[in-house]
């Protein structure tokens, strides 16, 4: 009730009991101040109850522009410059020059994000997010990016390592078209998301020999806790089917953690052949425990194969993956976890902070058909790093990076350069 209200309502009972003043004893004339008193408190307590109402959202919409920078340099040997005998190479390149402007409108909002790269530029996510149903879901459609994976989840502003886990980048698509729609509840820590979109990852062209749609299928159930002592609990699933329409499944799983290089570790094909696939399904499973400056987090995740001819050797055949990461503040800085979207982003208005990380890595894309033939790669990283946050804009990485492939394919691939090393660095601005 507005603050005038409050004062018309007061006086109006004032001059009431004013007037009749005269006529009363003084024990009536205490009864009608005491009834006054009374009368204002409860005006007062109504008053704060209504401000205390959640205020409504804007009519005219609202809006935010920024974007960040990252600017890498990378220096590496062996496996990964296997086409070049495994000589050092280094190279030095714009990682990510990204901008996005985003708004919302009542029950609505929205978000694009634009990466611009040497002579060409991107529509990364395009994002219409309707949140108008009381205690429902939160529905989005455009292009998004997929449940699928907590590292592949992670924004790439907070990740602690320079690149993502080869896990993560085998098998996630990251961003798609498609519509989705989650929730996340209070009461219990779950949460839920369920999306549909156009496949044209990981070989797919996005149609079949028809020309009908490839879609996917994704979903991911996660369970979270959060106590005051600054510890996390974190589980998490994530299932993804997908058609292919007939397309070959790219060759190439993952790099090997680390970009701009000529061989890519993880490629399933090597010393063999590939095949026509009509599906693929994708399960995965995440962990993750933050003590204060401490977060550790794994996951593991499979990849099974149906192709269109049931008579070839790749019908069936499963590849898997997984990490373990560990990262620390040695200034004793906490990650934020968002309880909305189940994964963890860099400290709120962290300043002049030092922070270490370490990643062991495997994923497993070889294949042995009954001692008959073999093909593929396996590939083991292993990541040290160290970031400093000069604030919450502003960072700077190091990352010292081990691999080594083994499987049928090793020959094939890389030759003898079966073990690389790199040192990767990054500068990065957020605007």
């Amino acid at each position: 009730m507005p603050r005038l209200t409050l004062l018309a309502a007061a006086t109006a009972v004032a001059f009431t009991g004013f007037a009749n003043a005269q006529d009363l004893t003084p024990q009536e004339l205490q009864a009608q101040l005491t009834q006054l008193t009374q009368e204002v408190n409860q005006l007062k307590q109504q008053q704060a109850a209504n401000a205390t109402v959640t205020p409504s959202k804007p009519s005219a919409p609202a809006f935010e522009i920024g974007g960040r920078i990252q600017l890498d340099y990378n220096l590496f040997n062996g496996a990964y410059n296997a086409e070049h005998n495994g000589s050092s190479a280094q190279d030095i390149f714009p990682r990510r020059v990204r901008t996005f402007v985003e708004g919302e409108l009542q029950d609505w909002d929205y978000k694009l994000l634009l990466e611009f790269a040497e002579n060409t530029a991107e529509i990364v996510m395009a994002r219409m997010r309707y949140s108008g149903f009381e205690n429902g879901p939160k529905l989005q459609f455009g292009k998004l990016r997929e449940d699928i994976s907590l590292d592949a989840l992670t924004s790439s502003n907070h990740i602690a390592l320079i690149e993502r886990s080869s896990l993560a980048d085998t098998m996630s698509p990251y961003f798609r078209w498609g519509i989705s729609a989650y929730q996340y509840f209070p009461s219990t820590g779950l949460r839920y998301a369920l999306g549909v979109y156009k496949n044209d990852a990981f070989g797919s062209d996005g149609k079949d020999e028809t020309d009908d749609l490839n879609y996917a299928l994704s979903s991911r159930v996660t369970w979270s806790q959060a106590k005051e002592s600054g510890q996390v609990l974190h589980a998490g699933l994530w299932y993804s089917a997908r058609q292919m329409g007939g397309d070959d499944l790219s060759a190439s799983f993952a790099r090997g953690e680390l970009r701009e290089t000529n061989t890519r570790l993880i490629n399933y094909v090597a010393g063999g052949e590939t095949a026509a696939i009509d599906r693929l399904n994708q399960a995965g499973l995440e962990l993750a425990f933050q003590h204060k400056a401490l977060l550790l987090q794994g996951e593991y995740a499979q990849r099974n194969l149906t192709t269109q001819d049931p008579q070839s050797v790749l019908d069936g055949e499963r590849y898997q993956a997984y990490y373990l990461q560990a990262s620390y503040f040695l200034t004793g800085e906490q990650r934020s976890y968002s309880k909305g979207s189940a994964v963890f982003s860099q400290p709120k208005g962290v300043t002049e902070a030092w922070e270490l990380a370490a990643r062991f890595s495997s994923v497993d894309a070889s294949s042995d058909f009954q001692g008959t033939k073999a093909q593929g790669t396996r590939a083991q990283t292993y990541t040290l790093g160290v970031s400093y946050y000069f604030n919450p804009k502003i960072k700077v990485m190091a990352n010292y990076i081990h691999s080594s492939v083994d499987g049928a394919g090793t020959i094939a691939l890389v030759g003898n350069e079966d073990v690389g090393d790199a040192f990767a660095a990054r500068l990065q601005y957020v605007f």
